[in-house]
C-alpha cells in the first residue's frame, strides 16, 4: 500500500473518486484506527472488532458502539 504526505491511507485508491471524498474518508480511518479507551478498565487498548463492535484487548470486554469510534459523539465531519 502507499502512503503519500498529503493523502496518507487513502492513497490507496489513486485517481478515483475525487479529493473530498478521500479526504473525508482519510479523517474517518485515522480516528477509527487509533486505540480508544475502555469504559470498563479505562485503559487504551479498545479495537474495533467490525462495523459498531468494540473489544478492549486489556479486559476483554466487548460491547457496542458506533460505526467507526466508540461512542458517536468524538467524531465530526
Amino acid at each position: 500500500m502507499v502512503k503519500t504526505k498529503k493523502v496518507g491511507s487513502t492513497g490507496r485508491y489513486g485517481v478515483r473518486y475525487g479529493r473530498r471524498t478521500k479526504e473525508a474518508v482519510k479523517k474517518i480511518e485515522k480516528v477509527q484506527k487509533q486505540k480508544h479507551t475502555c469504559p470498563t478498565c479505562k485503559k487504551k487498548a479498545v479495537i474495533r472488532i467490525a462495523a459498531g463492535i468494540w473489544q478492549c484487548k486489556k479486559c476483554g470486554t466487548k460491547f457496542a458502539g458506533g460505526a467507526y469510534v466508540p461512542k458517536r459523539e468524538e467524531v465530526s465531519i
